[in-house]
């Protein structure tokens, strides 16, 4: 009989839930940057191991919200963390496990959830040693399945806890294909790629103003070419100077950039075009949230 579990990923802004995702999946599906709030949606990354399917939510990171967006990310984090199988609970080492994340935690203690407990980042930690006072802090805070220490950028780690995951998945159909690895359109994941591009350029609060929409996709008849057209709406004037940059160059770094990384992933030559807009304070229009797709209310 096959087996499955629905779990999601959850923790602090930039602790690395994107990029467990990403490594569990063995492809890129949800962005990455060393900037907070990177994920703004629930992105679902599906892996198959044998006869078990794993289904995975990757969140928006917990937050104080500042705008009608930043709830709308807090309101997906409440809604991915019930009716699941379990809850990989990713916290950077690095820093010390804020009130907001241990509220969470025992939330889902007393609902009886399971909690694996992802401690990331510890090739920055300057000895193993101060993983033990970390563990056991955290342990006499909350109950867990499972703790698993990991540097998900060396890769280390993240087999045990697909192991820990493997454990919890119960007798069920697959819900997905077996070669599915995503249930995002290829339009969501173009415009996170050209988004997360633009974050590691850009600086300061540009970045998290700024919402991509993919309008068309389109492969040429003699099957060679791909061509994408995407709109990058900004909320200022001010901004939208800033990613077209002196004489375009910021926009057509940009645009190479995710150019040679769709030709890699679509293995097709790319032809991509940008246009930049600006809608003023976009993210505290509920009509603009929603029509770029960050709502799923």
């Amino acid at each position: 009989m096959s087996r499955t579990a629905f779990v999601t990923i959850a923790g602090r802004t930039n602790a690395g839930k994107s990029s467990l995702l990403n490594a569990v999946v063995g492809e890129k599906i949800a962005s990455v940057s060393n900037k907070p709030q990177t994920t703004r949606t629930r992105i679902t990354g599906i892996k198959n191991i044998d006869d078990v399917q794993l289904v995975f939510f990757d969140t928006p990171g917990l937050h104080k919200p500042i705008n009608k967006l930043s709830e709308h990310m807090l309101d997906t984090v409440k809604q991915s963390v019930s009716d699941i199988d379990a809850v990989v609970f990713v916290m950077d080492c690095t820093k010390k496990i804020n009130e907001q994340e241990i509220k969470l935690l025992k939330s889902m203690n007393e609902s009886k959830m399971p909690v694996i407990l992802v401690i990331n980042k510890i090739d920055l930690l300057k000895s193993m040693d101060e993983l033990a006072p970390i563990i056991s802090y955290i342990t006499s805070q909350i109950e867990c399945q499972a703790v698993v220490p990991v540097s998900v950028t060396e890769g280390n780690g993240v087999d045990i806890v697909i192991d820990e995951i493997i454990k919890l998945s119960e007798e069920s159909v697959h819900f997905f294909p077996d070669d599915m690895i995503t249930d995002q359109s290829e339009k969501v994941l173009v415009g996170e790629i050209i988004r997360e591009k633009l974050l590691m350029l850009l600086k300061d609060e540009v970045p998290h103003g700024i919402a991509v929409v993919v309008e068309e996709m389109k492969e040429r008849d003699n099957k060679d070419i791909l061509d994408i057209s995407a709109v990058i709406y900004c909320e200022k004037e001010s901004h939208k100077g800033i990613i077209i940059g002196k004489g375009g160059a910021m926009l057509k770094k940009a645009s190479t950039m995710v150019r040679i990384e769709l030709e890699d992933f679509f293995q097709i030559k790319v032809n991509l075009k940008c246009w930049v807009k600006v809608k003023e304070d976009w993210r505290n229009r509920e009509n603009l949230i929603r029509s770029f797709g960050l709502s799923e209310k």
